[in-house]
């Protein structure tokens, strides 16, 4: 059955303090009231204790101690044997026992002193939140991972029979398939793959737990802590994988450079005229922007001349 409270181990020591991501978890943290079946048992042995009063002050005529004591008898008794189940519970009923019976919600009555009320399952969605610290990977790196776990009770019956306390079962069989599943992955695959991680710790827990008649909706790793002197490396090592790359990128790039540059060459070779007008092409193309002047030496001029440039005209009608 769930813990309602945390209670100290012994009296004069404060209560264990819950941090982390068990904080969250659904038996410590309740937003529903639970004072329903209290208050009812509580209306229900007033009105069967006036009942019996009235009718032992009416058959009497008088207060009498035996009066008192048969209605405080029955108002236990009714309480005892009347019970309502909240609409998210199940109620798993024993007789002298053995299993009778599965309620709730709503009104059930049980037999006084031969029924008991062996547990009341919670059939809502509950939260578990558990972590595997300083778990050692398969590379042997010790990690801190903290995960978060939706399950539910399906069958109230197989929770109540076939597991002495199925909320702590459930948060230990979760702790232990988390170390399991980072003890066969590297540090790597287990920041990189959550979502297969996720995967496999809910059918891992889900088989575990299918048989205390509770199903797993879905686990989810919340954190994964690694060491600052491994992060440290990890980057040093990412930036280095990056430079690689960077200086692959580049040695790709010169080397395209390199051979368009070597099919110019061999066409300026075949042509010298090409080689003229290139040099031309560059020359205007570095005064262009400045407005500057350009001095150069009178040989070099006369490719500049119009009979330097009708021949180069003609030079290229007659490669045509």
């Amino acid at each position: 059955m769930l813990n309602r409270t945390a209670k100290p181990e012994r009296e004069g020591k404060r209560p264990r303090r819950v941090s982390g991501i068990e904080q969250y978890n659904s038996h410590i943290d309740r937003r529903t009231s639970q004072n329903g079946p209290l208050l009812f048992s509580a209306f229900v042995a007033v009105v069967v204790f006036l009942a019996i009063f009235g009718a032992a002050f009416a058959l009497a005529g008088t207060f009498t101690v035996w009066g008192l004591g048969a209605a405080f008898l029955v108002a236990w008794v009714a309480t005892m044997a009347v019970h309502i189940a909240m609409q998210w519970e199940k109620v798993v009923v024993f007789r002298l026992g053995r299993f009778s019976r599965v309620k709730g919600p709503g009104l059930y009555f049980t037999i006084p002193f031969i029924e008991q009320t062996a547990l009341k399952a919670d059939q809502r969605i509950m939260v578990t939140g558990f972590g595997a610290e300083e778990t050692l990977t398969s590379d042997l790196v010790p990690i801190n991972v903290d995960a978060v776990l939706f399950w539910m009770v399906w069958d109230a019956k197989k929770a109540c029979l076939e597991v002495e306390n199925y909320y702590n079962s459930v948060s230990l069989a979760a702790q232990t398939a988390l170390r399991d599943a980072i003890g066969r992955a590297s540090v790597s695959e287990v920041a990189i793959r959550r979502n297969q991680l996720d995967q496999e710790l809910q059918e891992i827990i889900e088989e575990r737990t299918s048989v205390w008649g509770i199903t797993v909706l879905s686990v989810e790793i919340r954190d994964i802590v690694i060491p600052t002197e491994l992060q440290e490396v990890m980057s040093a090592e990412a930036q280095a994988e990056r430079e690689k790359n960077a200086r692959m990128v580049l040695a790709e790039v010169e080397k395209d450079i390199s051979a368009m540059l070597v099919d110019a060459a061999n066409v300026y070779e075949e042509n010298e005229l090409a080689v003229r007008l290139r040099t031309m092409h560059l020359l205007y193309e570095s005064v262009k922007g400045s407005g500057g002047t350009v001095i150069i030496p009178s040989a070099y001029s006369e490719g500049f001349s119009d009979a330097a440039l009708d021949k180069a005209i003609d030079g290229l009608k007659s490669g045509k």
